[in-house]
C-alpha cells in the first residue's frame, strides 16, 4: 500500500515537471522601478521556465494607453534607440533615462515549442525629475496690520514639488502654534501650492524670505527677498488730506471771483444792436444776411 502511494506521488511529480517544462513563465525582480533623470535603470524580465531554445522576445512601451515597440526583431526601436540594450535573456536596460521614459513597459515572450507558448509581464517605470529654481514673489513693503501674500512655483519637478518657506533662514512651520517663535503670527502656509498668506502683518514679520521646492529627486530654492513692514503715520495722512482740501478751496474761490469780474464772459456783436451808417444822397444801403456785410446799389437822380 505504501509503495503504491509512493509510486503515485512520483508519477504526479513527473506530470507536474512535464507540464512546467512545456509552459513559458516570466517573473521580475521589481514591478515598480524608479530612477532619477539621466540615470540608468534596469527593467528585469526573467524567464522562469521554458523549453523553446530560441524564444521570441519583445518589449513594448505603453503611454497614454498607446503601445509602441521598444525591442522588436532583436533590435532596440522607438525613442529608446541608442539609449537602451537587452541583457540576456530578456531584461531591458535604459541608459540615460529621461522624464519621457515614465510609462508602462510590457515584456512579451513567445515560445513555439512550449504547450503554453506565451507569457507577459507588465512593469511601471517612474523617472523622477529634480525641481528647478522656483519663481518666488515677496512684496517689498507692507504696512502694519495689512494682509500680504507670498508665492512660490516651479513646473519641472516630478513628482510634483512640495514647498517650504523660510524666514531669516529658519523654516516656517505649517502650523504656527507648533513653534514658540511663530506662535503669535497670523499666516496660512500651503505646502502644495507654495503660498504664504499673512492676514495681519506685524513688525516682527519684517525679514528676509525665500522658498524651497522639494521632491524625491532633489530640491531647489530661490534667492532671499526682503519684506519691509512699516507703520502707518496717521498724522501725516490727516495733514495731507487737509492740505488738499485747502488747495481745492482756494481754486474754487479763485474761479468764482474770476466769473464775477467777467473774465469768462464774451461780448458778441449781433445784427440787432448794430447801427447802419447814415445814407448819402444817391446810395441805398442794403443789409445782407452776413453780419457787418453791406452792399450798395446806386441810384442816380437827375
Amino acid at each position: 500500500m505504501a509503495l503504491t502511494r509512493l509510486t503515485c506521488v512520483l508519477v504526479l511529480l513527473n506530470i507536474y515537471c512535464y507540464i512546467s517544462i512545456l509552459a513559458v513563465m516570466l517573473t521580475t525582480l521589481n514591478q515598480s522601478p524608479w530612477a532619477n533623470e539621466f540615470e540608468s535603470i534596469e527593467l528585469s524580465c526573467l524567464i522562469k521556465s521554458i523549453s523553446t531554445v530560441s524564444p521570441r522576445i519583445e518589449w513594448k512601451k505603453i503611454k497614454d494607453g498607446k503601445p509602441s515597440y521598444v525591442y522588436f526583431e532583436k533590435q532596440i526601436a522607438g525613442d529608446l534607440e541608442n539609449r537602451a540594450k537587452i541583457r540576456e535573456p530578456a531584461t531591458l536596460v535604459i541608459l540615460n533615462a529621461t522624464r519621457s521614459d515614465t510609462a508602462q513597459y510590457r515584456c512579451e515572450v513567445t515560445a513555439p515549442d512550449d504547450q503554453k507558448n506565451f507569457d507577459e509581464i507588465l512593469i511601471d517605470l517612474v523617472i523622477r525629475v529634480k525641481p528647478v529654481v522656483p519663481t518666488c514673489y515677496v512684496p517689498k513693503s507692507v504696512p502694519v496690520g495689512q494682509s500680504a501674500e507670498l508665492s512660490c512655483m516651479e513646473n519641472e519637478g516630478f513628482p510634483k514639488s512640495q514647498y517650504q518657506w523660510f524666514r531669516n533662514h529658519e523654516e516656517i512651520p505649517e502650523d504656527p502654534k507648533s513653534s514658540p517663535k511663530f506662535l503669535n503670527s497670523s499666516y496660512v502656509l500651503n505646502s502644495a501650492m507654495g503660498t504664504l498668506k499673512f492676514s495681519d502683518v506685524r513688525k516682527e514679520d519684517d525679514a528676509q524670505y525665500y522658498c524651497r521646492a522639494k521632491n524625491e529627486a532633489g530640491l531647489a530654492q530661490c534667492a532671499p527677498q526682503r519684506m519691509e513692514v512699516y507703520d502707518i503715520n496717521i498724522t501725516s495722512i490727516v495733514l495731507g488730506v487737509l492740505v488738499v482740501l485747502v488747495v481745492l478751496l482756494c481754486i474754487t474761490v479763485g474761479i468764482c471771483c474770476a466769473y464775477r469780474r467777467g473774465y469768462f464772459t464774451t461780448q458778441k456783436q449781433t445784427g440787432s444792436n448794430y447801427k447802419a451808417p447814415g445814407k448819402n444822397d444817391g446810395v441805398d444801403y442794403v443789409r445782407t444776411e452776413d453780419e457787418g456785410d453791406f452792399r450798395h446799389k446806386s441810384s442816380f437822380v437827375i
